[in-house]
């Protein structure tokens, strides 16, 4: 009978193992089902944090750059009427010089005034400048000094564009590349 005893008492021991290990199994089993369900929630809220973040970095570089886009639009604008009021004050200019309706006149050095080369030496009371000889102009080298003097005026006028650009440029914006398809 002592080794029925020790029989049941060792096969009551292995079962109350066997039960102990069973229960201790799955209790560790649950503990590590929720560590890694913490885990999973965590990393997921992290990844969505850092897709809001993505979505909210863009949005703010695309009101950026529309801004920008904007002012470069406004300063192209602003740069081509002037351009174009240049071009139109320089065509008045030219008519008024061909239809001899305004004429040139240049200051002569007292030097020139002496030998007169063909030139008048009087003014007229209607003068801007007193007291001074001039010489008119022929009206066809006129129309070439306004040619270039409109020149000078729109390559004035682009400059101020361009550094207009490079003013925004330098103040951290960043210039608006090309389109990529």
């Amino acid at each position: 009978m002592m080794t029925l005893n020790c029989r049941l008492a060792a096969l009551a021991l292995l079962l109350g193992l066997a039960l102990g290990g069973r229960v201790a199994w799955q209790w560790q089993a649950n503990s590590y089902g929720k560590v890694l369900s913490d885990q999973a929630r965590d990393h997921k809220t992290e990844r969505e944090a850092a897709a809001t973040a993505v979505i909210d970095w863009k949005a703010k570089e695309q009101t950026q750059r529309r801004a920008l886009e904007d002012r470069l639009q406004a300063n192209d604008e602003t740069h081509y009427k002037e351009l174009l009021d240049a071009q139109q004050t320089q065509a008045r200019l030219r008519d008024r010089l061909a239809t001899a309706d305004l004429r040139l006149s240049v200051l002569l050095t007292p030097d020139a005034q002496g030998g007169g080369g063909g030139l008048s030496a009087t003014t007229s009371t209607g003068g801007v400048v007193h007291g001074s000889a001039r010489g008119e102009l022929d009206p066809a080298h006129a129309q070439r000094i306004v040619a270039i003097a409109g020149d000078g005026d729109q390559g004035l006028t682009a400059l101020a564009a361009c550094q207009a650009y490079a003013r925004e440029v330098r103040a951290g914006t960043p210039p608006i590349l090309p389109a990529t398809e």
